[in-house]
C-alpha cells in the first residue's frame, strides 16, 4: 500500500443550516476555483431547484479545489437524518471529515447522527467551530460540548485528540484562535485540510477496485458512476467488470473517465488509486456495485444502509381531474418511476400491494418522501399518497416503535404550551436548561407517530418562534394509542367552482384552504372544520338572480385570505381517511371515498368514523 501525498480526500458534515455549503463557496473561492470576474450565485453546490428552494443539501456532491501543489477532493453532505443513506454512502469515500458546529448552538441532533456514523468508519475529524461571528456565542463551551459528544459516541483517544479551528463561512475567514488576524481568509483551514488529514493508500499496482458510491445521469454519457479508486488505475478503453447487486457480471468498455474541479467535471486520461471519479459506457448501474478487473475480479460487498422508520401508500390519481394537469397519470408510469428511484435513493424502499395501483413506499422520515414526491410532481406526475404511518417492529416478542430525540429552542413564556402538547403525544422530557436570551433548550424522547402533524402545533404555540429538530434514535416499547388531530374538516358537497357568495355565510365554520373561483369536486377537503367532527358544505353555491331588490341584494362580500399548505404541511394534516392530491398545478386534501353515501356507510361498519381496509365501491 503507497500513500499519495498529492491528494487528499475530505466530507464536510454538519447539522441542517450550520453551515456546510457556505463554507465550501469559500473554500473554491480562496482557492481559486472561479475565473476572474465569474459571478458565481450563493451556495453553488446546491444545484437542484429544490435544494435552493429550501435552502437545504438533499444530495451529496463532491468537488475539487488544487492548493499549494495538493488536490483536495471535498464532499458536501447533508445534514437532514432523512438523507442518512446519502453520508452513509459518501463518509467511505474520504480519508477524514470536517464537522462544522455553530458557535451559538452547539452540536444538535443530527451533528450527533453524522458524526456516529463518521466514528464508526474510524474516521478522525477536524472541528470548524463556524458562525463565530454571531453574538452570544460560547466557543469553549462549544468545543467541551463537542468533546463530550465524541466520549458519548465511544470514540477513541485518536478521534478525540481533534484539531479545532474557528471560521465564518459567510465571511470567508478561519483562524486556529479567535484572537487571530483574520484578514489571511480561509487559508489557515486550507493548510490545517492538508496537514491533518491522511493521505489515501491504495496499490496503484494490484487490479482495478472501485465502490460506486454515488451516480448520476447524463442523457448522451448514460450513466455516471461516481467513486473512489481504491486500487489499481482506470482509463478510458479499458474493458472492466461490473458486478450487480443479486450477482449479475456485466462487461463494459470505459468510454470517459472524468475528475471533478471546482463546479465542472473534465476529462482526464488515467484514475489511480485514491482520486475520487467519474466512470462512464455501462449499460445498467445501482449505488454499491463494484467497478473491477475482469481477470482478476474483486467484488465487494453492497454496505447496509439503516432501515425506514415511515411508509406512505402512492396511489395513482383517481379523482374526477384526472389527467387534466399532469402527463404522467397512469399506474404504470407511477410504479416505473418509482423504481427507478430505487436505482440512486438507497435509503428507499417500494413494495407493490394487493390492488395494481397502490404502492406502499418506505423511507427514513416525512422530509425524505416529500421530497422524492416534489420531485415527480415536477416532472409531471400526478397521483395521491396517504397520511405517514411509522414502521412497527416486533423485538422480543413485544410491540415495537420508532422514538426519536427531539431539540427544542423555545422562549420561556411558551414552554408550557410545548411540554403540554409533547405529553399528549407519549413524549418524555429528558433535559431542561437555559440557553441564553430568555430561552429555553428542552430535549425530549418522543415517539416518531407523536411528532406527526406536530410542527404546525408547535410553531403557532410558539408565534413561529421556536425551533424544533429531530433525529431516529432506536426502536423502543409501543407508547398506546395517541390522540390524532382535534379538528375535523369541511368536504364539498359537489362539483363545481367555489365564489364567494357561497363561501361568505360558511366562513363561521371553520378556516378555508381555497379561494374564490377554484374548481373543487365532491369529497374534496375544502378547509378546517371548527368542532371535531366532519361537515359537507357548498361552497359552490351560486346566488339567485332575480328582479326583486332588498337591503342586502348588493353587500360587500369580504372574505377571509384561505390558508395555504405546503406539501409536507398537507401530510402532516390528514387523518388515515384521507388522501393528498399531487399534481403540477395543485396540492389538493381529499377523502379516500369520495362519495358521501358511501363513506357515511362505512363509518358506520367500522363504528369509528376512522377509515378502514378502504375498497373504494
Amino acid at each position: 500500500m503507497i500513500a499519495r501525498t498529492d491528494v487528499r480526500n475530505i466530507a464536510i458534515i454538519a447539522h441542517v443550516d450550520h453551515g456546510k455549503t457556505t463554507l465550501v463557496d469559500g473554500l473554491l473561492e480562496q482557492a481559486g476555483a472561479f475565473r476572474r470576474g465569474e459571478v458565481v450565485q450563493e451556495c453553488a453546490l446546491d444545484s437542484n431547484p429544490l435544494e435552493r428552494e429550501r435552502g437545504i443539501t438533499i444530495l451529496a456532491k463532491n468537488t475539487a479545489i488544487t492548493w499549494k501543489g495538493t488536490r483536495i477532493n471535498i464532499v458536501d453532505t447533508p445534514g437532514h437524518a432523512d438523507f442518512g443513506g446519502e453520508v452513509e454512502r459518501v463518509l467511505r469515500m474520504v480519508d477524514s471529515v470536517l464537522l462544522l458546529v455553530d458557535a451559538f448552538e452547539g452540536p444538535m441532533p443530527q451533528t450527533r447522527f453524522v458524526t456516529r456514523k463518521a466514528l464508526a468508519l474510524g474516521l478522525r475529524p477536524i472541528l470548524v467551530v463556524n458562525k463565530i461571528d454571531r453574538d452570544g456565542c460560547d466557543l469553549p463551551g462549544t468545543v467541551n460540548d463537542v468533546f463530550d459528544l465524541f466520549c458519548n459516541l465511544g470514540a477513541n483517544d485518536g478521534q478525540l485528540d481533534f484539531p479545532v479551528i474557528y471560521a465564518s463561512g459567510r465571511q470567508g475567514f478561519a483562524v486556529l484562535d479567535p484572537k487571530d488576524d483574520r484578514s489571511t481568509g480561509l487559508t489557515p483551514l486550507l493548510d490545517l485540510i492538508v496537514e491533518k488529514v491522511p493521505p489515501p493508500e491504495g496499490n496503484v499496482d494490484a487490479p482495478l477496485c472501485m465502490q460506486v458510491a454515488t451516480l448520476d445521469y447524463d442523457d448522451y454519457l448514460g450513466f455516471v458512476a461516481v467513486g473512489r479508486i481504491l486500487e489499481g488505475k482506470i482509463k478510458m478503453g479499458d474493458r472492466v467488470l461490473c458486478a450487480h447487486r443479486g450477482g449479475a457480471m456485466e462487461e463494459f468498455r470505459v468510454q470517459k473517465v472524468l475528475a471533478s474541479q471546482g463546479l465542472k467535471r473534465f476529462e482526464i486520461a488515467e484514475g489511480t488509486a485514491g482520486d475520487i471519479v467519474c466512470v462512464t459506457g455501462m449499460a445498467e448501474l445501482n449505488v454499491g456495485e463494484t467497478l473491477t478487473s475482469i481477470e482478476f475480479p474483486k467484488v465487494l460487498e453492497v454496505h447496509a444502509i439503516d432501515e425506514p422508520t415511515i411508509s406512505m401508500d402512492f396511489i395513482a390519481n383517481n379523482g374526477p381531474f384526472v389527467g387534466s394537469e399532469g402527463k404522467y397519470v397512469t399506474s404504470r408510469n407511477l410504479r416505473e418511476r418509482l423504481f427507478k428511484e430505487l436505482k440512486s435513493n438507497v435509503a428507499l424502499r417500494v413494495e407493490d400491494t394487493d390492488k395494481p395501483d397502490v404502492f406502499k413506499v418506505s423511507g427514513r422520515g416525512e422530509l425524505h418522501l416529500s421530497v422524492l414526491i416534489e420531485t415527480m410532481r415536477r416532472e409531471g406526475f400526478e397521483l395521491c399518497v396517504s397520511q405517514p404511518q411509522v414502521i412497527f417492529k416486533v423485538i422480543d416478542g413485544k410491540k415495537s416503535e420508532p422514538y426519536e430525540e427531539v431539540t427544542i429552542d423555545v422562549d420561556e413564556a411558551y414552554v408550557g404550551p410545548v411540554i403540554e402538547k409533547l405529553g399528549s403525544r407519549g413524549g418524555r422530557m429528558t433535559e431542561m436548561t437555559p440557553s441564553g436570551g430568555g430561552r429555553v433548550r428542552i430535549e425530549y424522547l418522543c415517539p416518531s407517530r407523536g411528532l406527526i402533524g406536530y410542527r404546525s402545533e408547535f410553531l403557532t404555540d410558539t408565534r413561529g418562534t421556536g425551533v424544533l429538530n429531530h433525529n431516529f434514535k432506536e426502536y423502543g416499547a409501543y407508547a398506546g394509542a395517541i390522540k390524532g388531530r382535534p379538528q375535523g374538516v369541511l368536504i364539498a358537497q359537489d362539483m363545481g367552482e367555489s365564489n364567494a357568495y357561497g363561501m361568505f355565510k360558511l366562513q363561521d365554520r371553520g378556516q378555508f384552504f381555497i379561494g374564490a373561483q377554484i374548481k373543487v369536486y365532491g369529497g374534496q377537503i375544502v378547509g378546517i372544520h371548527t368542532r371535531d367532527n366532519d361537515l359537507v358544505v357548498n361552497p359552490t353555491k351560486v346566488k339567485q338572480l332575480n328582479n326583486i331588490r332588498t337591503h342586502a341584494a348588493d353587500e360587500k362580500l369580504t372574505l377571509v385570505p384561505p390558508m395555504s399548505l405546503t406539501l409536507e404541511e398537507a401530510l402532516e394534516f390528514i387523518n388515515d381517511d384521507e388522501l393528498v392530491e399531487v399534481t403540477p398545478k395543485a396540492i389538493r386534501l381529499r377523502k379516500r371515498i369520495l362519495d358521501h353515501n358511501l363513506r357515511k356507510a362505512n363509518e358506520k361498519k367500522t363504528g369509528t368514523g376512522q377509515f378502514s381496509a378502504y375498497e373504494e365501491a
